[in-house]
C-alpha cells in the first residue's frame, strides 16, 4: 500500500504515523502559568536531540478536534520553564489519567494522585513518584503550523537531573534493567521495557566492521542466516581465522552425522551458527562457519 499524506484527513495522518513511528518515549511535563496554575500532562512527541548542550524537545500539538492549544503550551509561553518527569511502568496508568482535558484551574497532580515536590531551579513542581526528573529552561518554541494537529516544538535545556538511587548501579550510573520505561505506540497501545525484552547490539564505534559485502560467498548467500545475522558477522574488525583450540561438541556432532552430505552439513552448520548469533556468540558462530573451509 502506498499512501500520499496530503490525501488523508488529519485523524488518519496521525493514526498511520503514530503506529509506524514507535515506540516513542513519554515526556510527562509539569508547567506553571503566571497566575500559579499548575499543569501536568504527557506528550509522546518527545526525545533528546543534543547532549552538549543538553537539549530535549517535546511537542504539544494543536488539537485535531477543534484546533485549540494545550495548557502546557500556554504555560511555557508565559513561564518558560518545565520539569520533564520520565514515565515508568509503576506510574503509567496515573500518567494516562493526567492526560484528561481538565479545565485550566484543575491540578492534574491531584486528579491523578501524584505528589508534587518543589524543583530546585525552576518554578514548576516535580513528580515525586517519577524515578528521573529533568529541570529544564525553555530555550525556544517553534510553531510548525496553525491547523489542527500542527506541532509546537518546545526546545528545552536540561539544567539538573534528579535520579532515584534505586535505579543506579554500583558505579552510580543508571542501570537500564532497573528503570522500566514505558513508551507510546499507536492508538491505545503502549510497550514496557524490562529484562525480558532487553538486548544489546555492539556498536562499531571507531573501528570499522568488514561489512556484509566482505563475507565469504557461501555465508553471504545463506538461505538460513538473516540480514541481522549477516550484520553481526560483518561487524568484526578483521576477517576471523580458524582457531585450532576451538572445541565444540555440537560442531563435532554435525561433522559426524552429515559428513557424507556436504549440502546438509552446510545447512546444519548455518543453523547452528544462527543459534549462536541469536545468543550473541559471534566469535563462536564464526568458528562454526569457518569449519567448512
Amino acid at each position: 500500500m502506498i499512501i500520499d499524506l496530503k490525501d488523508l484527513t488529519p485523524v488518519l495522518k496521525q493514526n498511520y504515523l503514530q503506529h509506524a513511528i514507535a515506540p516513542r518515549p513519554i515526556c510527562f511535563a509539569s508547567t506553571i502559568d503566571n497566575a500559579g496554575n499548575i499543569n501536568l500532562s504527557p506528550f509522546s512527541f518527545f526525545n533528546m536531540f543534543s547532549s552538549n548542550p543538553p537539549m530535549v524537545i517535546f511537542s504539544p500539538s494543536r488539537r485535531v478536534r477543534d484546533n485549540t492549544t494545550k495548557h502546557s503550551l500556554q504555560n511555557v509561553m508565559e513561564v518558560p520553564e518545565v520539569v520533564i518527569n520520565i514515565v515508568d511502568y509503576d506510574m503509567v496508568y496515573q500518567t494516562s489519567l493526567a492526560s484528561c482535558e481538565f479545565p485550566k484551574e484543575v491540578n492534574e497532580f491531584t486528579k491523578a494522585g501524584f505528589t508534587a515536590e518543589p524543583a530546585t531551579l525552576v518554578k514548576p513542581p516535580m513528580v515525586k513518584e517519577s524515578k528521573v526528573k529533568l529541570e529544564c529552561r525553555v530555550h525556544e518554541i517553534k510553531h510548525l503550523g496553525t491547523e489542527g494537529g500542527a506541532g509546537n516544538l518546545v526546545l528545552c535545556e536540561v539544567l539538573r537531573m534528579h535520579i532515584a538511587d534505586e535505579i543506579l548501579n554500583e558505579s552510580g550510573m543508571i542501570d537500564q534493567r532497573k528503570l522500566h520505561h514505558v513508551a507510546r505506540l499507536g492508538g491505545d497501545w503502549y510497550c514496557k521495557v524490562d529484562e525480558s525484552n532487553l538486548f544489546m547490539v555492539e556498536k562499531p564505534n571507531t573501528k570499522l566492521g568488514i561489512g556484509i559485502d566482505a563475507l565469504p560467498v557461501p555465508i553471504k548467500n545463506s538461505k538460513i542466516l538473516t540480514g541481522n545475522n549477516l550484520a553481526q558477522l560483518g561487524n568484526v574488525h578483521e576477517m576471523p581465522v580458524i582457531d585450532p583450540s576451538f572445541d565444540d561438541a555440537q560442531l563435532k556432532s554435525i561433522f559426524q552425522y552429515y559428513s557424507v552430505s556436504p549440502n546438509e552439513m552446510e545447512a546444519e552448520l548455518h543453523t547452528y551458527a544462527k543459534k549462536l548469533l541469536n545468543e550473541g556468540k559471534v566469535q563462536e558462530a564464526w568458528q562454526v562457519l569457518l569449519a567448512l573451509n
